[in-house]
């Protein structure tokens, strides 16, 4: 099962800050490694380790431009995810679309009390 294993690697939290982070553009992975440290408290062999996953599975690809590593998402990668995601959806959207009309009545009733003297 493909999906499975897809969401097994980006079930990860480290795994899934990383993508965050690539998500703003090609990083280093000493930028990467820096940030990941400072936040999980893990060694670099353990963030190489999770950019192996991510570069295996095809979430991620790597380059090398001199003595660094740069690191990229796969944007591709994630449409198989977003097809899954949308052959599910629609079982929660009626929830979300009845809060969003909750949300709209109390700012009206609360914009209606304000203006009542």
């Amino acid at each position: 099962m493909r999906v499975m294993n897809e969401f097994d690697v980006l079930g990860d939290p480290i795994r899934r800050r990383l993508v965050e982070l690539l998500a703003d553009g090609e990083q280093s992975a000493g930028e990467l490694t820096l940030v990941v440290r400072n936040e999980f408290g893990i060694s670099q062999p353990a963030v190489s380790q999770h950019l192996r996953v991510l570069r295996e599975s095809g979430f991620a690809t790597v380059r090398p431009e001199g003595t660094r590593r740069l690191y990229a998402i796969t944007p591709n990668r994630f449409d198989e995810i977003d097809t899954w995601l949308d052959r599910v959806r629609h079982h929660w959207q009626p929830k979300f679309d009845a809060i969003a009309t909750e949300i709209a009545r109390g700012k009206r009733a609360r914009k209606q009390a304000e203006e009542t003297p």
